[in-house]
């Protein structure tokens, strides 16, 4: 790859936005790993990953994932499809008696679902799951759902387990009928509680054994314990009164604690912690087709069937987030589909996605090559600075 390209990546971050921190779309901190033929070609660390305590962005930071969680949940997931202990047709009430006779929200009010939800909706979004959100009916039953669990945590002190809270996620009303329509959703915290099911063991203890463990993740789990704790981001809002990013002191999507303490609801879909170094390894993995430093985490066949679009014309239509245009979906993650139509450059099977505080990551197994980048801030940064390291990277090539 061209270095001299690649260096302005450093005007692009530091300059457009650690120098505007007290700006809306400013941030404190940011980390970048370009990796190219499974070497790091660009990898380098900006402002500070706790402003107030005057600590620097470094190369160890740990980071909330939030949604890059799901790549490694959907990972997860097909390591027991290759075992044979789980198939993607089982219907999801197998393992969840809270999918057992659910029912769909209609104009009309509640009527019973026409197929059960199945695995391979839950990884595909399609299963008519919703998150928390009041701006709708089902999402509104939903958000009612969590508040209630978060009364229980901070009242009462009695939090939810993984298994449980999937349960409860299967109980509140769908709000399509399986495989009409794409939804993001809580669909892969429910699949972290079929994997427990399935494998008798907490997803925390099923990850560390199956993916972390092997492929040397040692900083990645759902929580920072108290020794590395100097080394967890601070993960900053921006508040209009003060014009200035400060600390947040809330979480959502069923987490607590803030990464501080083991949880008792391990997030398939927005609870994991981790560094740059361990995320790369993972993604490593991915780009070699399931393996990693002689680890065979999944078989070739496997990360290409998994990593290819899987909705239909028909739910295709739903997935209209501007950033994804030009964008499938499949196993957890976008796929790029259609190259000519998305806001820069990439390659047709790119894949990846990202997190609610900006972190992202996207994988191009037609180059060879990935691109991370972590922020922690609430809501992230907006797609236009992905947009941009995206092109200077491409454009090195």
């Amino acid at each position: 790859m061209n270095e001299q390209i690649l260096k302005t990546l450093d005007d692009a971050i530091s300059s457009n936005l650690i120098e505007n921190s007290k700006d809306p779309d400013g941030i404190v901190g940011a980390a970048v790993c370009v990796i190219h033929k499974g070497n790091d070609v660009y990898r380098k660390e900006y402002g500070q990953a706790d402003k107030e305590k005057q600590i620097p962005m470094a190369p160890d930071s740990i980071f909330r994932c939030y949604s890059m969680t799901k790549p490694i949940t959907s990972v997860a997931v097909m390591t027991l499809v290759e075992k044979g202990l789980l198939a993607l047709s089982d219907p999801v009430s197998k393992y969840l008696s809270g999918f057992r006779n659910q029912k769909v929200l209609t104009e009309d009010g509640l009527v019973p679902v026409e197929r059960e939800v199945v695995i391979q909706d839950l990884l595909d979004m399609t299963a008519g799951v919703v998150y928390p959100d009041a701006s709708f009916p089902a999402g509104k039953i939903m958000q009612d759902m969590i508040d209630e669990y978060y009364r229980k945590i901070f009242e009462e002190d009695t939090p939810t387990t993984t298994y449980d809270l999937a349960n409860l996620i299967g109980q509140q009303p769908l709000a399509f009928q399986p495989g009409e329509r794409w939804c993001y959703s809580f669909c892969a915290d429910v699949l972290g509680a079929v994997i427990e099911v399935v494998s008798k063991k907490t997803y925390g203890e099923y990850l560390k054994e199956t993916i972390f463990e092997p492929l040397g993740m040692k900083d990645t789990d759902f929580y920072v314990p108290e020794e590395k704790q100097n080394r967890f981001c601070q993960n900053y809002q921006y508040m209009p009164e003060t014009k200035s990013l400060e600390p947040c002191t809330w979480q959502h999507l069923g987490l607590s604690y803030m990464h501080l303490k083991k949880p008792a609801f391990e997030s398939g879909g927005a609870g994991l912690v981790s560094t740059v170094e361990d995320y790369s390894r993972f993604v490593k993995m991915m780009l070699a087709k399931g393996e990693y430093q002689g680890k065979r985490i999944l078989g070739r066949k496997t990360v290409e069937w998994m990593t290819q679009n899987h909705l239909n014309e028909q739910q295709l239509k739903s997935f209209d987030w501007e950033q994804l245009k030009g964008y499938g979906y499949g196993n957890l993650m976008r796929v790029m589909i259609d190259e000519a139509h998305a806001d820069s450059f990439g390659s047709n099977g790119e894949f990846g996605w990202d997190g609610w505080l900006g972190c992202y990551v996207c994988m191009d197994p037609k180059e060879e090559l990935a691109i991370i980048y972590v922020i922690q801030k609430c809501g992230g940064n907006g797609f236009r600075d992905i947009e941009v390291i995206r092109n200077i990277v491409y454009s090195a090539l």
